[in-house]
């Protein structure tokens, strides 16, 4: 018996394959099945052009066989089976796909797709075997072959006994070693489990003889052990299915099984798109955030199957990181997939996919917040800081999309508001989308910036989340209409109120100037407030930096002397301006204590810490002499 040799680049791509290309042991029983799934397949199509040739979908399966004693693993099918011929050709030459080649011959269109394309998924059997035998006996043809081999030293092909037409494949499952175990791919559960994994919608049945147990015949307590052939797979994926047949348990049953999460999905989205590219998808909004959400360790992404196989259970490309939170799957006839089935070959189809996709969550999010505002506000609790980083991400590259489905707390209807019914409340002659930034809603309502804002009438947004400041940034205007912090220093309040600034600055400029050479660098200027009602003192902010953006950006990790360009405002109507006045009239010392006081107060307000307890501590006690 002659040993054929595998042709050199064959040789080390087989080498290649059975130590890194595949990132799991466990896609040698996928690929397998899918092989078998399309040996059937041929005979399907064959028997749409050869009336003698009845295709009885009910004799038509795949068996899975293990044998713990002598370490195999058989996958058996009633395929089309190869030729001596098709076993030099297919099995011969890596790479060479007899599933591609029968696909183009016969311009398969009806939905049957042919899975694999690129000949290699059957080495994967290497990675968990030591010899693959093949025994084959091809469609209208009396005589069947077997092929073998040890992996890359070559292979033989002789001819074999086989009663029926099919195809078996005997893996000699490897021995375990220190670092490796094989015995799990010979054990039941762990078969069971693979095949529920990425094959459970193989079209065809996938069967096993399962031990089960029943009560022995004339005993009441006795039970006997017996095997019985049963059907591992569900074959009819819920997507392919018609959604008027379909219920809400239906869905949210599908979500449970596929251990999308623990929750109950909010909303779920079923997608038969019959375009550009063809595809089915089932997207669920999640109602709870997943516990590890908001870390490193949380991987986005949407199963992706290729004609009812899987083929990643997350693939990330699907969704943006702004709608990370979906869960679901995606498949697609339309995709071409590389010799792993990993990694996508021709990515063109994904991104069309994922561009539709994408933009059918963006409608979904906006019906929900238009039709069920309930419901939206929940999954808003949960998620609504992600749509914020996305606006903010990519230099707001994606604030279009993102815009309308952000809510904020608002100082008027005490609720959460869109930026589009602020805006349609704004009175005719206020200029700017007013926001308030702290840790709380209750602090926030307590901020002595908010007053002349509020005392206009105005509505002000409570920021409460460290990233709304860093996203509004990058949003920068809402239908025309500039966004302006109560803290900043130009409220762009009426020219009355700038007139009475002006007259006081000019009164008291020693006085500010005194004060600011106590503060020194603390400070980038002290000045009569516009803003300041009944609060004495208060902070407010000069260019693009903000105190609350100060803080975000001081609490991350090997962060920058990041500083707000902080202005001291002091309300020159409250009774503690006479007494600075006095102070600087002619006691020097008391004006410094009063400065620093202040300013400590001030900082206080803004959530800032005290630079110096023990010297705040000690101005109290000597205020209190």
């Amino acid at each position: 018996m002659e040993k054929k040799q595998f042709q050199a680049e064959s040789k080390r791509l087989l080498e290649m394959m059975i130590n890194s290309i595949y990132t799991q042991r466990e896609i040698f029983l996928r690929e397998l099945i899918s092989n078998a799934s399309d040996a059937i397949d041929k005979i399907y199509y064959k028997a749409l052009s050869d009336s003698q040739l009845v295709f009885n979908k009910d004799d038509y399966f795949i068996k899975i066989t293990a044998d713990k004693g002598n370490r195999t693993l058989t996958i058996a099918d009633t395929g089309i089976g190869m030729t001596q011929e098709d076993l030099e050709n297919n099995l011969g030459v890596i790479a060479k796909s007899g599933s591609l080649a029968f696909k183009k011959e016969n311009e398969v269109k009806d939905g049957h797709n042919i899975i694999g394309q690129f000949g290699v998924g059957f080495y994967s059997a290497f990675m968990v075997a030591d010899v693959v035998t093949v025994i084959s006996k091809a469609l209208g043809s009396d005589q069947a072959y077997k092929w073998e081999s040890a992996g890359a030293d070559g292979y033989t092909i002789v001819p074999a006994e086989k009663d029926t037409v099919g195809t078996e494949i005997i893996l000699k499952i490897k021995e375990n070693t220190e670092d490796d175990s094989y015995d799990e791919y010979l054990e039941e559960y762990r078969l069971r489990s693979i095949i529920k994994k990425y094959s459970d919608f193989i079209r065809y049945p996938i069967k096993m003889d399962v031990k089960s147990q029943r009560l022995k015949e004339g005993s009441e307590n006795e039970f006997e052990e017996y095997q019985e052939e049963q059907t591992i797979n569900s074959m009819v994926p819920i997507w392919r299915k018609n959604k008027n047949e379909l219920t809400a348990e239906d869905y949210e049953r599908f979500y449970n099984e596929k251990r999308y999460g623990f929750d109950k999905p909010l909303k779920h989205i079923h997608i038969s798109a019959d375009g550009a590219v063809v595809y089915n998808a089932i997207l669920y909004i999640p109602e709870h955030t997943p516990f590890d959400y908001y870390t490193k360790e949380y991987e986005k992404g949407l199963e992706l199957y290729s004609n009812g196989v899987l083929i990643m259970d997350k693939c990330a490309d699907l969704l943006p990181d702004y709608f990370s939170f979906v869960k679901g799957m995606v498949d697609s006839e339309d995709l071409s997939l590389n010799i792993s089935r990993e990694l996508l070959q021709n990515d063109r189809q994904l991104k069309l996919i994922a561009k539709n996709i994408k933009n059918r969550i963006k409608k979904e999010l906006q019906t929900l917040l238009k039709e069920e505002r309930e419901k939206y506000e929940k999954f808003y609790k949960s998620f609504g800081k992600q749509l914020k980083f996305g606006a903010y991400s990519d230099f707001g590259a994606h604030k279009d999309d993102l815009q309308d489905l952000l809510l904020f707390y608002s100082s008027k209807e005490k609720k959460l508001v869109t930026l589009d019914e602020y805006v349609e409340r704004m009175p005719e002659d206020q200029k700017y989308i007013y926001y308030a930034s702290g840790e709380s809603v209750e602090r926030i309502e307590k901020l002595p910036q908010t007053e002349l804002v509020a005392d206009k009438g105005y509505e002000i947004l409570f920021f409460t989340d460290e990233i709304d400041e860093f996203a509004i940034k990058m949003l920068r205007s809402y239908k025309e209409k500039e966004f302006k912090s109560v803290s900043s220093g130009d409220l762009g309040i009426e020219a009355d109120e700038k007139e009475k600034q002006q007259e006081n600055e000019t009164e008291n400029k020693e006085l500010f100037e005194q004060m600011k050479t106590i503060l020194a660098d603390k400070v980038k200027e002290v000045k009569a407030s516009k803003r300041l009602k009944t609060h004495p003192v208060c902070l407010s902010t000069e260019g693009e930096i903000t105190i609350e953006m100060e803080k975000v950006l001081k609490a991350m990790p090997d962060s920058r002397d990041v500083k707000a360009d902080k202005v001291l405002e002091i309300n020159v109507n409250h009774d503690v301006f006479k007494s600075l006045k006095e102070a600087a009239d002619g006691d020097q010392e008391k004006l410094k204590l009063y400065t620093n006081l202040l300013y400590n107060q001030a900082l206080l307000i803004e959530g800032l810490p005290v630079e110096d307890p023990v010297q705040f501590t000690n101005d109290m006690c000597k205020i209190m002499k």
